[in-house]
């Protein structure tokens, strides 16, 4: 089964950490969507792994060696033309996808005790949420409407490590991809 994880699924303590790769030049064109859930800090995004190392545990080494994990990856143009479904998630693909996946391989190899959506799926599938929770018919209702808007474009440029606060996402520091 991909992930098809919600906010409900999450058990976010204070200090939880995320690696994301946040599009907000995509984010104006969900308004209607996402305007009906909790942003919590971050905007439209393409989870590179959640959750990351505690945040008690994010020193200075960790943060030195995520520089140079991202630096080693180039920027590149990121396409959504097409909605997809996990059974209770709406979601944009993103194409290209393989970028997101070496990413997130990258950061797990580093830091096996950090699977993906803590080892939850077997298949991290990139994606860009855009409604959960919802009946069939709203989700064809939104499948229909944001298909009108498709294809967006966005450049995927840097990966933030986002720490949670107790009711909010807040960005600890941004990583360039190489090519900024």
């Amino acid at each position: 089964m991909a992930n098809e994880e919600t906010n409900e699924d999450r058990e976010l303590v204070v200090g939880t950490s995320a690696l994301l790769l946040q599009l907000p030049d995509v984010a104006p064109h969900l308004k209607p969507w996402i305007d009906q859930w909790p942003h919590d800090g971050f905007t439209t995004h393409v989870t590179i792994l959640v959750p990351f190392l505690p945040d008690a545990e994010i020193d200075e080494d960790v943060l030195a060696e995520l520089r140079t994990l991202f630096a080693g990856f180039a920027a590149f143009d990121v396409t959504f033309a097409e909605a997809a479904r996990f059974p209770t998630v709406l979601y944009l693909a993103p194409r290209p996808e393989q970028p997101f996946r070496d990413m997130t391989t990258a950061v797990y190899e580093r830091w096996p005790q950090c699977p993906p959506y803590a080892g939850k799926y077997p298949d991290a599938t990139p994606h860009a949420s855009v409604v959960y929770d919802r009946t069939e018919a709203e989700y064809e209702d939104v499948a229909r409407d944001l298909a009108t808007r498709l294809p967006l474009r966005a450049r995927a440029a840097a990966v933030d490590l986002l720490i949670f606060d107790g009711s909010r996402w807040n960005v600890r520091e941004s990583f360039p991809l190489s090519g900024l």
